[in-house]
């Protein structure tokens, strides 16, 4: 009956939003009024700083009136922000790479957040049932892993455990699942394995799952997951917008990466997860820097899984 609760706490993290916003075109504020900013998220502990930051007035300081928007990865908030919907968003690194490699203009202008570098301790991990016979990473040929979104950081992380683990990386089999959808799909062995961050993660320990890899760690150190971003059509019409938005959300990285408790309490105002539940969530690091030697990894590792044919500018792409 616990495990029950907890699965539907968790689930709920993608019902309840700070703020849903629509599909406004961003509009010069009047004289003496705060710009209105809309930022496409996902509702996890990843973007838990732009939420504290919102409630400690680090956008209103920068006369920013922020709007918060969720929707379930990367690859959806890209064409979001490209098209207005959003003025800024975040997104996994993978899907931005993705994204430039084609042309789109986008353009990241802060970091997001970085994983532990802790194997084992990390705020994601890759999981199998506790019956399974898979026992490590290279077991994965030929099975099929739950991701959140297809062809992100996922996809191309989990293909480095493989790949570290000695296995055949090709020869894993992707498949897109909601991350609530994730731990009922693995428990009815509907997939072999799950990918998942916080607080799912917790979930999945929750659910009896058996972690095989920290795979963020094993495709880099320190690795930049994921990252703010806006359009070159906005930074081009509006840079000094893009200009403290970036100083706000740096200041917020900051703020949660020293107050960890104030994180825990901040997750409590855009999800439905327990006091007891957060308190045990391994948080993502958040520095304000990017990892640039990351990004430059992830893009290697991208060419080397197809899924980019070249790496991009990431001169261009970078702030």
């Amino acid at each position: 009956m616990r495990r029950t609760r907890l699965l539907a706490a968790l689930a709920a993290t993608f019902l309840l939003a700070a703020g849903c916003g629509g599909p406004d075109e961003p509009a010069p504020a009047a004289s003496g009024q705060a710009d209105k900013v809309n930022t496409g998220v996902i509702a996890i502990v990843d973007v838990a700083p732009i939420y504290l930051g919102r409630a400690k007035g680090f956008f209103r300081d920068q006369n920013i009136d922020l709007t918060l928007t969720t929707a379930q990865g990367g690859a959806a908030i890209v064409p979001a922000v490209l098209g207005g919907q959003y003025q800024f968003g975040f997104s996994n690194t993978i899907s931005l790479l993705l994204g430039a490699s084609k042309g789109l203009p986008v353009k990241v202008v802060a970091n997001g957040n970085n994983s532990t570098g802790v194997d084992g301790k990390d705020f994601a991990g890759l999981f199998v049932r506790a019956d399974s016979p898979i026992r490590s990473p290279k077991d994965l040929a030929g099975r099929t892993v739950a991701a959140n979104t297809l062809k992100n950081i996922v996809e191309t992380t989990v293909r480095a455990s493989v790949r570290k683990d000695g296995g055949d990386a090709a020869a894993v089999k992707f498949t897109e699942l909601a991350f609530p959808d994730q731990v009922p799909a693995l428990q009815s062995g509907r997939v072999d394995a799950i990918f998942v961050v916080e607080p799912f993660q917790q979930a999945a320990v929750g659910a009896g799952a058996r972690k095989i890899a920290s795979s963020y760690v094993d495709a880099a150190p320190d690795l930049t997951v994921a990252m703010y971003f806006t359009s070159q059509q906005l930074l081009s019409a509006n840079p000094d917008l893009v200009r403290r938005f970036t100083e706000a959300i740096r200041t917020s990285l900051t703020y949660a990466d020293g107050h960890p408790d104030e994180v825990r309490d901040a997750l409590g105002s855009y999800t439905k997860i327990a006091p007891e539940v957060r308190s045990a969530l391994v948080l993502p690091k958040w520095p304000a820097e990017i990892n640039r030697a990351s990004v430059e990894t992830l893009a290697d590792l991208a060419v080397t899984d197809q899924l980019l044919t070249a790496k991009p500018d990431l001169a261009a792409l970078l702030p």
